[in-house]
């Protein structure tokens, strides 16, 4: 009987733990057309290949970001509003956290729509299909 009640105990454990480091991705669900103004950074060069909160690896030639609320695998189209030019990118991250800023991209997105130069970017995201 001892057993039996410890293995269901360490299956149980399991379980929960396993729940604890599964990553939800999500296409957007029900935030599909949310908007948000604000400024964008970039990754800076010392976080490539580190992990992402996603799980994922930072890797600047691909279009993600980060985002403090939106879901994992979140597709979101950012636009630059100075030059009207876009992106879309996916969220596999949490972050910025800096007051004003609202997404941090990847330093591939952040070229598609500006100069990392100019350090930071007026945009508009927009959660898309």
């Amino acid at each position: 009987m001892v057993v039996v009640l410890r293995n269901i105990a360490i299956f149980g454990f399991m379980i929960i733990a396993s729940g604890c480091t599964t990553v939800q991705q999500s296409d957007g669900g029900n935030w599909l057309g949310f908007t948000e103004s604000g400024l964008a950074s970039f990754y800076g060069d010392k976080y490539q290949n580190r992990k992402s909160a996603s799980g994922e690896r930072y890797r600047h030639e691909l279009k993600t970001a980060a985002h403090r609320t939106l879901p994992f695998g979140s597709n979101v189209k950012v636009t630059n509003m100075s030059n009207n030019k876009s992106v879309v990118v996916t969220i596999n991250d949490r972050g910025p956290f800096v007051k004003g800023r609202i997404i941090d991209l990847s330093k591939s997105a952040f070229n598609a729509i500006g100069n990392t130069s100019a350090g930071l970017l007026e945009v508009d995201i927009e959660v898309v299909p």
